[in-house]
């Protein structure tokens, strides 16, 4: 089995327009465009053929416009704003999928998508940001582990992508149990910004992962004859892969609100106590207050103004009503 692969990548990038023949063993070589219009050339070969294009690029377009797709599939494979969907159309199927964005400076809830057009004995793809689940998938090419057929080849591309989004979902559980831990011990000072990133980054992956089950899993139960019965099953093992994914998303979404409550409970029960350290303060030095503002009013007759001993008088009759106070707000239980 010989695989020969583009190598024009530079950097681990993605070549703009790939070309690969597979043998359906397990081989692949890589081709030209031009191989794979009319009058098809290769097309009495075994195994299948791997389109894989870069929006963007020229030539790309132009041989989407040469080789014979419905104007239906060449617009969803061109569309600017794409979801995770499974359309049948024919005798071919148009599968949409997105992967988490690793690329560097990316945030990975910034979806990337790849777009398939998928029938009997070629794929094509299209591409506008690359994706390293697509690299993956030319890296295990390269070492002679191609796809046996086209649904092979959706399983093993749907698998890479789910390998490549867990750890970033593991990363927001860890950053979750940080979160907890930091309550436990009485931290309520927890960051409302990175508990905010959490829930949006979970939130964001999580509107896509569902919809990839739900394309997945009709791609799986679609009635399309070149879809064997282990195509079927690796592509179901795919979709129970990203269910895991979504319901994961699920818990770090709700333990996020969770956490959320817990911090603003926290808070609450904290300014409530402070409060009421305030009203106790409040009730105690009213009376007192007014006490002595009786006392130092400016008019005649006030008591204890000839008296040298008035002014330790009043001061011990204020602590011994504070004091009373203190007692009596123990005693109804207002104070601890």
């Amino acid at each position: 089995m010989s695989t020969n692969v583009p190598s024009e990548r530079q950097s681990g990038d993605l070549p703009e327009i790939a070309v690969l023949f597979f043998d359906g063993q397990g081989g692949a070589r890589s081709g030209k465009l031009e191989q794979l219009v009319p009058p098809f050339t290769d097309c009495r070969e075994p195994g299948f053929s791997w389109v894989h294009l870069h929006r963007e690029n020229s030539s790309a377009q132009e041989w989407l416009q040469k080789c014979n797709l419905d104007s239906f599939v060449v617009d969803a494979l061109s569309a600017e704003e794409t979801r995770p969907r499974c359309t049948v159309h024919g005798s071919g199927a148009i599968l949409i999928l997105r992967g988490v964005n690793l690329n560097p400076g990316a945030e990975p809830e910034d979806m990337i998508s790849t777009r398939l057009w998928i029938e009997e004995k070629r794929v094509i793809g299209v591409w506008i940001r690359p994706l390293k689940a697509v690299r993956d998938l030319f890296d295990a090419i390269e070492s002679n582990r191609a796809p046996l057929s086209p649904g092979d080849l959706v399983a093993k591309l749907a698998l890479r992508l789910a390998d490549r989004a867990e750890p970033t979902i593991a990363s927001l559980n860890e950053r979750i149990d940080v979160l907890e831990e930091s309550l436990l011990q009485d931290d309520v000072n927890a960051s409302k910004d990175t508990l905010a990133d959490i829930r949006r980054t979970a939130i964001t992956i999580r509107r896509y992962m569902f919809p990839q089950r739900d394309a997945l899993t009709t791609f799986e139960i679609e009635d399309l004859p070149w879809l064997t019965d282990r195509d079927r099953s690796r592509i179901r093992e795919a979709a129970d892969r990203v269910t895991r994914l979504g319901e994961e998303l699920d818990s770090i979404r709700d333990r996020a609100q969770v956490i959320h409550d817990q911090i603003i409970d926290k808070r609450s029960e904290t300014m409530n106590r402070r409060m009421f350290v305030l009203s106790v303060v409040t009730a105690i030095f009213l009376p007192l207050g007014l006490l002595t503002g009786l006392l130092g009013i400016n008019v005649g007759g006030i008591p204890g103004t000839g008296n040298p001993w008035a002014f330790l008088i009043v001061c011990g009759l204020l602590l011994f009503l504070g004091s009373a106070q203190l007692w009596l707000f123990k005693r109804l239980g207002m104070m601890r």
